[in-house]
Parts: structure tokens; C-alpha cells; sequence
């Protein structure tokens, strides 16, 4: 089994799970597992997983339209280096101060592979979930898609140090702050754009109308051929960290005001099915295992 498998099994042990963070009087808090295998390409500094393993978790946060308050994290990893340790906690510790949260510490343990665990807690008076989502809300992502897939192939070719910046995402803590009490769904997209738009979708018993063009990352101009390929990267890849959520249309206008970063409307909720420019949009995205 997968581990979309194990969650929808586990789903009947843990009704309170579900959505991207937990709520537990009035904070929310989130943990997080990356490997040196699966998450972390040859060339990524430790600075980079730092700020990129304590930033997943801090993006869960944002996505239930909390504010970050701290985070920690487990090092593992086969022998200890220190000026590696030193450059992961600066990292783990300025993505913390980019959304105003503070990184506190952790734990150190041997393992086979460099292996990170993260945990972050923040407040939300009005958590967001993943289940609001009407019909005739308009469905929009802050940011741009793709750059992670962009990073990855920038890597493979050696030119690592583009790639650690493009694997440097900042958390949306702000805008999930800003869309906390409008947003009536609202995830991030840590499993890429189509696969979240099914997890939505089967949370809020709804469907998705999705039109483009979408929010495509520069970057992916870069190492692409194709507008197929330039697609596909952008909305099957993963790993980008933006908020995907859903607001009424009434709202949009207010709250593209407030926001510091892009919010770009891609299409509307519907009663069912997931398209994208009519035709359906596989429920297919990254998963671990």
C-alpha cells in the first residue's frame, strides 16, 4: 500500500485527521518526514533542507490560515558533521523568521540516511479546512507552479546552487492569514495542483472546473520543450507549497488587496468531477512510497 492507502485506512482510527494540520485548542499543529532519497536531490546544502524540511511543516500552518508560532525538528543522519548541523538549524531558523515563527530546537539521531522530522505549531482563531468548499465558489493558488519540478531537473544538470535557491520556497503563512475567515477550503499543494484538487474535492463533496492558463513558474520555461511538458510540471509535480483554496467570488477583489503575493483565480466549484479546460484532470500527483 501506498501512502494515500495508509491515510485512507487510517481515517477511521483518526476522524480528527484529514486536513493539513490538527486543531487542538486553538493551534494547529502539523509533522512532517523528508529523506536524503526521495526529498533531497544531490547537491541540496544542508541550509536548503533545513529551510526546506522546517518550511513543509510551516506550510501546513499556512494552509489552515494559521499563524506560525514554532517549529523543531529531528537531524538524523549517519555521521555528524558540525558546520552541516550548523548550516541546516540557520536554515530551519531563517525560513522560521521569513513568516514570523521561531525555530527552537530538535533532537540529533543516527540514521542510514539523512532523514528529517519536522514539526511546526501555530494559532488559528478560524482554521481553515478542507471541507467548505459551495459550488459557485471561485477556486484560486497563490504563487506560481512548478518551480520545485524546475529545481529538480537544475540539479540533475549541476547547476546546483539555482536549484537550492528554487528548493528555498517561502511558507504562505501571510496569505493563508489573510484568507483565514474568507477562504472556504483551503490546502496547500505539496502533492502537486490535480491531486489536490481531488483531496478537496472529495473533503467538500464538490467538483472543479478548471480553465487555463495557469500559474506557471518561469523557471519552467527554462528546461522544458513543450507546452505538454510545461503542463505537466506545473500541475502534476508537487512539492511547490502554495495555497490552493476556494473563496467566494464576492471576496476576491478584498482579498487580492491584502495579499502580498499573486492569487490567481483558475476555475470554479462544481457539483462533481475534476476537469481541466473540459476534459478530466487525472487524480494523479507525488506520493510517498
Amino acid at each position: 500500500m501506498d501512502e494515500r492507502d495508509a491515510l485512507a485506512r487510517l481515517a477511521t482510527l483518526l476522524p480528527e485527521a484529514g486536513d493539513d494540520a490538527a486543531v487542538v485548542d486553538g493551534l494547529v499543529v502539523t509533522t512532517d518526514m523528508l529523506h536524503q532519497s526521495t526529498d533531497f536531490p544531490d547537491g541540496t546544502t544542508r541550509y536548503t533542507a533545513g529551510w526546506r524540511a522546517v518550511g513543509a511543516s510551516l506550510s501546513d500552518v499556512a494552509a489552515m490560515g494559521g499563524d506560525a508560532v514554532a517549529a523543531v525538528a529531528v537531524y538524523g543522519a549517519p555521521t555528524f558533521e558540525f558546520e552541516e548541523i550548523e548550516a541546516f538549524v540557520t536554515g530551519a531558523r531563517d525560513v522560521c523568521e521569513q513568516v514570523g515563527g521561531a525555530y527552537v530546537g530538535g533532537d540529533l539521531d543516527s540514521h542510514e540516511e539523512f532523514t528529517v522530522a519536522s514539526t511546526a505549531i501555530g494559532r488559528a482563531d478560524e482554521p481553515v479546512l478542507r471541507s467548505g468548499a459551495t459550488p459557485g465558489d471561485t477556486v484560486c493558488v497563490t504563487g506560481t507552479l512548478g518551480r520545485s519540478a524546475a529545481g529538480l531537473h537544475l540539479f540533475e544538470t549541476g547547476e546546483t546552487d539555482r536549484a537550492n535557491e528554487l528548493f528555498r520556497f517561502q511558507p504562505r503563512v501571510a496569505a493563508g492569514r489573510v484568507l483565514a475567515g474568507r477562504a472556504t477550503a483551503m490546502m496547500d499543494s505539496s502533492d502537486g495542483l490535480a491531486r489536490s484538487l481531488h483531496q478537496l474535492a472529495d473533503a467538500s463533496d464538490c467538483g472543479f472546473a478548471i480553465e487555463s492558463p495557469l500559474p506557471i513558474d518561469n523557471s519552467v520555461d527554462e528546461i522544458v520543450e513543450s507546452d505538454d511538458e510545461r503542463q505537466e510540471l506545473g500541475v502534476f509535480f508537487g512539492e511547490d507549497f502554495e495555497l490552493v483554496c476556494t473563496v467566494p467570488e464576492t471576496e476576491l477583489p478584498t482579498i487580492r488587496s491584502e495579499l502580498s503575493v499573486p492569487l490567481s483565480r483558475i476555475g470554479t466549484v462544481t457539483d462533481s468531477g475534476v476537469t481541466l479546460d473540459g476534459e478530466t484532470l487525472p487524480d494523479r500527483g507525488y506520493t510517498h512510497g
